[in-house]
């Protein structure tokens, strides 16, 4: 059956295409398996909530008539404006128009975040733009900068509600600079999802070519409920491809946890139990109510644009096990920093198991891809990171640098998580506070940070070590729990460019020398590694007798091995000592970054590399031979340690390491980083 929904057809619709509905819910109150949706161009002011789910051959397809014709918008507009002073206005709406949840009596809030400023779920925006709160109408008035913000530009435009209880109304008042409210498009967050079941369990629903925007959102930690504008609510199969999506005040997608009333934010609301105990049970408790790979996960997240979104582009913990996110733009999450806490991300996701991330383009965000806790049999696989740690020179300042992320953070976690044929062109480009990581064929323009350190809990006198989850292979159900040792960690066939760094960089990694959580190392390559053993020095701590009644040791709670071969580094990159055929080029600079390349529609961005590398191992300057390397297969890394899983596809199968970022076979001679082809590929654009 075939639903129509126009936004500007007449009331009394019967949902065919000579009669279409005029809201999207109404088709959602009654599509069933295999029924589609079809949601002519126009904009949707309303909150869909599916009713009933699709099955695995016969999903509900809720399909935009022309792409991204359709637009899902938590927001309604705000019209006359009354000016108070200067360039600064005010307005009111009552509050019947919220029902039960006002965003501007709702503060952000849940454990792990910080509140070092107070925000309402709600925002105001100016044509399509969120502006900056504020906590005074004296604020507003001043319009000054907010330093941290990455669009100091846009900063200046600042909003401030307060209650009339009396009237039960909401006062808005706002700054719009140059701007005369009532002759652009202000709009207000007024609902807190856009499409969204509010049961669980509605599963099978494709979401195709909308755009959606504006919800607000509730911030979106692993311990609570986690929402966003768009998501499955703890059920499987989802598909949600081609969207736009922006401008959530918190999560753009969630795939992530249901609600556990008892232990929803326990950590905040009852406080005698830390986080990490809090985030534990929860993972347990899920296990014995249906956390299963026939019930959960299984999502795909393909074809999207990600963006401005204030915590995440994509959230997830425990339901987005064993999906596929690939081919997404994410980018410019976080970028007002007016959220804090450690859980902000271009995606952020928990116990990604079995995850495939794939063929993605995530650049200006704070922190481009968190992966924490339980990223096993997890792959980040063909991707592009740049400019996702301070790219503007007004950003790079002590102020500024508690906001600094990186390319990709693994925390606590005890893999396999496989990094192969990426491109990382942050100054700062994983955070490796882990261990059961392997790379293959990247280019690492950033150095590592946090390796050996990041995974206590910061008590300043009791040891505080945070012991986490692995799982049995491919599958949610618990095998044990264990600390992290560090180490465990394979580097093959990777390219490290080291590149200038600015002195904010070098005077942060002086500070933060004995900080537990960030070492601000700016040196790239495997050198952070250097005192780890390699496998032959710490098997020898095993020889003998290793039972009980065994001499005391240290060995079972000693920093695993770590395994280097056919690296390269460039620009003084560092290699660890023990890595004996790494090759170090001191003799040729290189130089390496992205070019952005508007579209003729000016807005459409393709991506180019610029790099003289390839130009000078085609010239000999960099001998062709250096770059040639041996052919990776599962077989020839060693399995993580504590879960003794292979580095393999979620099925099982091994994975043979003879494609490139491109998807294209490399020749009967292997070739160093992620690029088959020497001549052509580096022409190519990437995206």
């Amino acid at each position: 059956m075939k639903y129509y929904v126009n936004a500007v057809a007449n009331e009394g619709g019967n949902g065919s295409k000579e009669k279409p509905f005029r809201k999207i819910q109404q088709a959602a109150d009654i599509a069933v398996a295999g029924d589609e949706v079809i949601v002519a161009p126009g904009i949707y002011r309303e909150y869909v909530n599916p009713k009933n789910a699709g099955t695995e051959n016969k999903p509900i397809v809720y399909r935009s008539e022309v792409s991204q014709g359709a637009h899902i918008t938590g927001a309604e507009e705000l019209k006359g404006w009354t000016k108070l002073e200067g360039s600064v206005y005010t307005a009111r709406i009552s509050n019947e128009i919220f029902g039960e949840y006002n965003p501007y009596k709702t503060l952000v809030s849940g454990d792990w975040f910080i509140k070092y400023f107070i925000a309402h779920t709600g925002d105001v925006f100016l044509n399509g733009k969120s502006m900056y709160e504020v906590q005074s109408i004296d604020e507003v008035k001043k319009g000054e900068i907010f330093i941290p913000s990455w669009d100091h530009e846009f900063s200046i435009y600042k909003w401030y509600a307060e209650q009339d209880e009396k009237k039960n109304e909401t006062v808005f008042y706002a700054n719009f600079q140059d701007k005369n409210p009532n002759k652009e498009k202000i709009e207000i967050s007024v609902r807190r999802s856009c499409f969204y079941p509010s049961k669980e369990g509605i599963g099978y629903i494709t979401l195709s070519g909308f755009v959606v925007s504006k919800a607000a959102t509730q911030w979106a930690p692993p311990t609570a409920y986690q929402e966003g504008m768009i998501g499955p609510h703890w059920s499987k199969g989802w598909i949600i491809e081609n969207c736009e999506v922006y401008e959530s005040k918190c999560s753009g997608i969630s795939l992530g946890k249901y609600l556990q009333p008892d232990n929803d934010n326990k950590w905040l609301r009852k406080k005698y139990k830390d986080g990490t105990q809090t985030e534990r049970e929860c993972i347990c408790q899920a296990q014995v109510e249906g956390w299963t790979k026939e019930r959960i996960g299984s999502h795909i997240i393909r074809g999207c644009n990600i963006h401005d979104c204030g915590q995440t582009g994509i959230v997830g913990h425990l339901g987005g096990v064993f999906s596929l996110i690939e081919n997404n733009h994410i980018h410019h999450i976080n970028n007002k920093q007016n959220l804090a806490g450690a859980e902000i991300g271009g995606i952020k996701m928990h116990a990604a198991i079995d995850v495939i991330y794939r063929r993605n383009l995530i650049h200006h965000c704070t922190r481009g891809l968190w992966l924490d806790w339980q990223a096993q049999g997890t792959r980040v696989t063909q991707n592009l990171f740049y400019a996702n740690t301070l790219p503007k020179e007004y950003n790079l300042n002590k102020e500024s640098m508690g906001g600094c992320g990186e390319d990709l953070f693994i925390e606590v976690s005890h893999g396999p998580t496989l990094v192969d044929n990426n491109i990382f062109l942050s100054g700062r480009a994983l955070r490796l506070a882990t261990q059961g990581v392997t790379l293959i064929h990247n280019i690492i323009a950033g150095s590592f940070i946090s390796v050996g350190r990041g995974t206590n809990n910061s008590t300043p006198t009791k040891p505080s070590p945070r012991y986490t989850p692995y799982h049995m292979k491919h599958r949610t159900e618990i095998a044990g729990f264990m600390t992290i040792l560090h180490g465990d960690c394979q580097f093959y066939n990777n390219i490290f460019i080291q590149k200038p760094v600015h002195p904010i960089f070098v005077h942060f990694m002086e500070e933060n020398k004995e900080n537990e959580w960030d070492d601000g190392n700016i040196y790239v390559g495997t050198i952070p590694y250097e005192n780890y053993p390699t496998f032959e020095e710490w098997d020898a701590m095993f020889e003998g007798y290793c039972g009980m009644g065994s001499k005391l040791s240290d060995r079972y709670y000693s920093e695993l091995p770590v395994w280097a071969k056919g690296n390269l580094y460039f620009n003084g990159a560092k290699p660890m000592s023990k890595e004996k055929d790494a090759y170090v080029d001191n003799k040729n600079k290189i130089t390496i970054e992205c070019e952005e390349i508007a579209g003729t529609d000016g807005q459409t961005l393709s991506i180019k590399l610029k790099t003289n590398l390839y130009d000078l191992i085609e010239s000999g300057d960099i001998p062709e031979s250096a770059i040639h390397c041996k052919l990776m297969k599962t077989e020839d890394i060693i399995p993580a340690f504590e879960s003794e899983e292979n580095y393999e596809n979620p099925d099982g199968t091994s994975i043979t390491f003879d494609t490139d970022f491109f998807g294209e076979k490399h020749g009967n001679q292997i070739i160093a980083g992620p690029f088959a082809d020497i001549k052509n590929s580096i022409k190519k654009p990437l995206f």
